[in-house]
């Protein structure tokens, strides 16, 4: 992939932050304690606010800056990439159907104070099922009451701000859906007990449970039921990001496998040497690099607003998702029982890329989007 002199020194600076924080992905996953000093450094560096306009502080990025950060990062530690998807998330909804006034305060806060914010669509009971949502808005004077459980929201608890989907017209169904931002704080939102995963350990997963949480009128996103449009945008947005942290944990599997075939001997001669290694080798680098020109043509098509962008993007996050699972379990093996051991890294990366073929939107049900599409 051909990047210009502006993308390449954002994924330049990535890499470069990746190496510094590498050493840390080991402690992340064992503790599972929410890194703030990462949070930091993702700030400086631009990464929390990548996605939004210069006029607003950020760094002017684009989807494919944000994904080339994301594939770096990934690369030493998914749970540190996973940061930075998360706020994209967050802040997507506000891009795609916010007002200025909303934009210049929410942005602003988020780009000179490193304020964290969140996606919260998903539902225990109804996963990304758009159509299917109960959480409701009622209108009440200039304010509305939100009731309602959110599950699996990234940065849930630790986040400054929410972007919430509600129903406000139930006889509408998936069309009668608002969006709000709701600020951390505001009485009636709570959240549950951290989610213990067997991946991604070192970013925070809770649920978020709103009981008559009183919203302001001028906190709700785009127009009185635009909320739908709003979320499956920003779902769409989000699946080439997923191929790309995917990609990152493949690479980074791979790159770690190959150094230890190098210098692991057997037989008195290195494993790299053996043809069984090299056929592995060789097959892992080749879905790795099949995976990385799916995800970034999604995003080529995606940033061009092309008629088929949801399908190639559904089609990315499905390949990139199974090569991450693939690569990761093939490079534990080529580790042999040492693959096995928590103190080589590559389980953590096994781990860490089962995520991916699950969140925001299973492959199964990205699989349906792509059949849906062709059948049209």
């Amino acid at each position: 992939m051909s990047l210009d002199q502006e993308r390449e020194m954002v994924r330049q600076m990535a890499s470069k932050t990746a190496q510094r924080i590498q050493s840390k992905a080991g402690e992340l996953d064992a503790t599972g304690q929410f890194p703030w000093d990462l949070i930091e450094t993702f700030g400086k560096q631009g990464f929390l606010s990548i996605l939004l306009p210069e006029e607003y502080g950020g760094t002017n990025g684009d989807l494919l800056s944000f994904c080339l950060v994301i594939e770096e990062i990934a690369k030493v530690c998914g749970s540190s990439s996973m940061l930075i998807l998360g706020q994209g998330l967050g802040t997507n909804p506000i891009l795609i159907g916010g007002n200025s006034i909303q934009k210049e305060h929410y942005f602003t806060q988020i780009s000179e104070k490193n304020s964290l914010i969140a996606f919260a669509f998903c539902e225990p009971e109804i996963g990304l099922d758009l159509t299917s949502i109960k959480t409701r808005a009622e209108k009440r004077g200039g304010e509305y009451l939100i009731n309602g459980h959110k599950g699996f929201v990234i940065n849930g608890s630790v986040a400054h701000y929410y972007t919430i989907f509600a129903i406000t017209d139930p006889r509408r169904g998936k069309e009668g859906i608002t969006g709000f931002v709701v600020d951390s704080g505001t009485a009636g939102l709570q959240f549950g007990e951290k989610v213990e995963k067997i991946g991604m350990r070192g970013s925070v997963t809770t649920d978020l449970i709103l009981e008559n949480c009183k919203v302001p009128e001028e906190n709700r996103l785009g127009e009185k039921e635009e909320g739908w449009k709003i979320a499956l945008n920003t779902i769409n947005l989000s699946r080439p990001a997923v191929g790309a942290q995917a990609v990152g944990l493949a690479q980074g599997a791979l790159d770690y496998a190959i150094g230890y075939a190098t210098e692991r001997i057997q037989f008195n001669k290195p494993i790299s040497s053996f043809q069984a290694i090299q056929f592995m080798i060789a097959d892992m680098a080749t879905q790795i690099e099949a995976a990385r020109a799916l995800v970034y043509k999604a995003v080529d098509q995606i940033m061009a607003k092309h008629p088929n962008s949801e399908r190639l993007s559904a089609i990315a996050k499905i390949f990139a998702s199974d090569v991450a699972m693939k690569v990761t379990t093939d490079a534990v093996q080529i580790l042999g029982g040492y693959g096995y051991m928590k103190d080589y890294p590559l389980e953590r990366m096994m781990r860490d890329a089962k995520v991916t073929q699950v969140y925001e939107g299973a492959n199964q049900v990205q699989r349906l989007v792509v059949a849906q599409q062709l059948f049209k």
